[in-house]
């Protein structure tokens, strides 16, 4: 069985510049989401971070990837322009991605939503409950009736997204805000995956039932078909008089 190519991409920048997020993460979050996500005999896993050529995310690499996981926060315009395109196509021509926390805001996930993403957030390490809203979907197999998180960095209403193909995580927070904070969208032949948990300097992705969101939700976004993007003219299956050519009779 041919296994889920799966590339982890995070900026890395927390983890070279801030004390406390290189404690939680000393060889960055990429490194902890991939180290997960490899104990599926499933999967095969690379990362790539915004420091390496190309961001790591080159024609070859991209094109030999079925799912996309992408952290960022610090250096969301850093990001080439190309690079986004790049991987806005592949999106379209069936690629999975799957977007965590304040990558909300990356130019990736704006250009294939088409609004700001923008939300409200709060930083003082308050309580979220993350209500699992779709007990049948793939994404929440294995999940209970909620994930409790003790300390997070509050995201509220309003999320400037469109309104989400499928809803399966509503976010209750300590300081009475509530949050989409799982969202799933179908943009050309790929599938797009929002999951707001993830802040840095709390240890949320050593979290069991955040790990196994992840692991479901790559399952669900892993490419059904790869149709390269092409805009071909079409040659008419039926036997049709052109009538633009002088010759025909009408």
């Amino acid at each position: 069985m041919k296994k889920t190519r799966i590339t982890v991409w995070n900026e890395n920048i927390h983890e070279q510049q801030d004390k406390e997020v290189i404690e939680i993460y000393p060889d960055g979050m990429h490194n902890v989401i991939s180290n997960f996500l490899s104990q599926n005999p499933d999967f095969e896993v690379r990362t790539a971070t915004l420091d390496q050529p190309e961001h790591g995310l080159t024609e070859d690499i991209l094109g030999n990837t079925d799912v996309l996981t992408w952290w960022g926060h610090k250096a969301h315009e850093q990001v080439k322009d190309e690079v986004v395109e790049r991987v806005k196509i592949r999106v379209l021509e069936g690629m999975g991605l799957i977007v965590l926390h304040s990558a909300h805001y990356s130019k990736i996930f704006r250009a294939l939503l088409g609004t700001n993403c923008s939300l409200k957030w709060r930083e003082i390490g308050e309580k979220e409950r993350l209500w699992n809203i779709e007990p049948g979907h793939p994404i929440t197999q294995g999940i209970g009736e909620y994930i409790e998180i003790p300390r997070n960095e509050m995201y509220g209403e309003r999320f400037d997204i469109p309104t989400p193909d499928k809803l399966i995580f509503i976010s209750w927070l300590e300081g009475g805000e509530v949050f989409r904070s799982g969202c799933c969208w179908e943009r050309g032949h790929g599938r797009i995956f929002y999951f707001s948990p993830g802040h840095e300097t709390y240890p949320i992705f050593y979290n069991e039932q955040i790990q196994k969101v992840i692991n479901n939700a790559v399952s669900w976004a892993k490419p059904r078909v790869i149709i390269p993007d092409s805009c071909p003219n079409a040659q008419p299956i039926e036997k049709v008089v052109n009538i633009h050519d002088a010759s025909a009779k009408i």
